[in-house]
């Protein structure tokens, strides 16, 4: 708030200067028409011009209330000035110039005099000296001329303008604030539901998959690989109980590296010990040498560990197969194994395997999954991620 009340003021005192400017330079002119005011009249204005331009322009960077007062005394000197002896006998371009310089230069004054009850003063002040000082220079008896009319006029229209950019722009900063905390109240909640399911995945590709392993006395797995696995589990939640935020690893091996780019076979062969320690033989064809970026290829070998490991637990059998190609946008893994299938109508759509820690996270980096399988013809997961 307190910004946008510093560019509101900022801009009123620039409008003023522009403004008071413009119209100081068409009064001089007019005045300066030959036998338009005598020579002596126009020398001695001269420097009150001047004094009031350097005031507008002092104005337009300082919010001292000494400036708009400066310029309005100068102001209404010259309007003084040029009427001396007040005969009435003044011509028409010093009119023109007089209305000019009392409803523009002297009432651009107005849109910095709003702010306050002291400056509403000044700026009655001004308002009431300049309409009668111009009224004054007009010949005849009426109760207002039209050229006293064009000076309110222009006074109204100043503080009109200062009046509604006062009051309009703490309005919008308000709104404003009141858009920019919902964004940040919809950002703050995506980014905690992005974190439940990145700790959801973690816990299920970690600790989840090493109590499911015990629950079945650990079938297939050496002892030292399963113990291994838990140790590892148990410093993952001591880690996330003290407030950390791991890194999830699908092997001991494993790590993403903060780095633009990785290579894929650098991870690929630390991938297949693992498994290979609990009991699946993965056999790999294909190319290794693929660069992707870290996010990128991190989504990509927890998804394929994630694969790999449902073949171990739920396919009955001890081999799986794994097809790396790519192309010049995309890289692809083709996970096969001859194990028992299942109906893809079975799958329970509450778990977490293949819907959040395959597809949700490759979908993350702009990948995706397919998944085909059935009864007796064994199962086959193509991964796609972009280079």
């Amino acid at each position: 708030m307190e910004q946008f009340a510093h560019e509101r003021d900022r801009l009123l005192r620039s409008t003023a200067r522009g403004l008071g400017l413009a119209s100081l330079v068409v009064s001089l002119l007019c005045l300066a028409v030959p036998g338009v005011v005598p020579l002596g009249t126009l020398l001695t204005a001269i420097p009150l011009f001047a004094v009031f331009a350097f005031c507008l322009v002092r104005l337009g960077s300082s919010g001292s209330v000494i400036w708009p007062i400066l310029s309005m005394v100068a102001g209404l000197s010259i309007l003084v000035l040029v009427q001396v002896p007040f005969d009435g006998d003044t011509t028409v371009a010093a009119g023109t110039s007089l209305v000019t310089l009392a409803g523009g230069g002297i009432a651009a004054l107005a849109i910095v005099l709003t702010g306050s009850l002291p400056r509403i003063l000044i700026l009655a002040t001004g308002l009431v000296a300049s309409t009668v000082l111009v009224e004054l220079a007009v010949p005849g008896a009426r109760l207002i001329s039209s050229q006293s009319a064009t000076v309110l006029l222009g006074w109204a229209l100043c503080a009109t303008f200062a009046y509604w950019l006062s009051a309009t722009v703490p309005r919008a900063a308000r709104q404003i604030y009141s858009i920019g905390r919902a964004h940040r109240a919809e950002r703050q909640a995506s980014e905690t539901e992005a974190q439940r399911r990145q700790g959801a995945r973690l816990l299920h590709d970690t600790v989840l998959a090493t109590l499911t392993l015990l629950a079945h006395s650990g079938v297939g797995v050496a002892p030292a690989a399963l113990q291994q696995q838990a140790g590892d589990d148990a410093r993952l939640l001591r880690q996330l109980r003290l407030g950390g935020t791991p890194v999830p690893q699908p092997s001991e091996h494993f790590n993403v590296e903060p780095v633009e780019e990785s290579a894929l076979g650098h991870t690929l062969e630390s991938v297949k010990q693992r498994f290979g320690r609990m009991g699946l033989e993965v056999s790999w064809h294909g190319t290794g040498q693929v660069l992707l970026p870290s996010d990128v290829l991190d989504a990509f070998l927890l998804a394929l560990a994630e694969c790999l490991e449902n073949v171990r637990r739920h396919a009955g059998v001890t081999d799986a197969h794994v097809t790396i190609t790519d192309d010049e946008t995309t890289v692809r893994a083709m996970v096969t194994d001859a194990g028992i299938g299942f109906s893809l109508d079975d799958i329970d759509s509450a778990r977490l395997g293949f819907k959040d820690s395959v597809v949700g996270r490759l979908k993350e980096v702009g990948g995706n999954a397919r998944l085909f399988s059935s009864p007796g013809a064994g199962t086959t997961v193509v991964l796609e991620v972009p280079r």
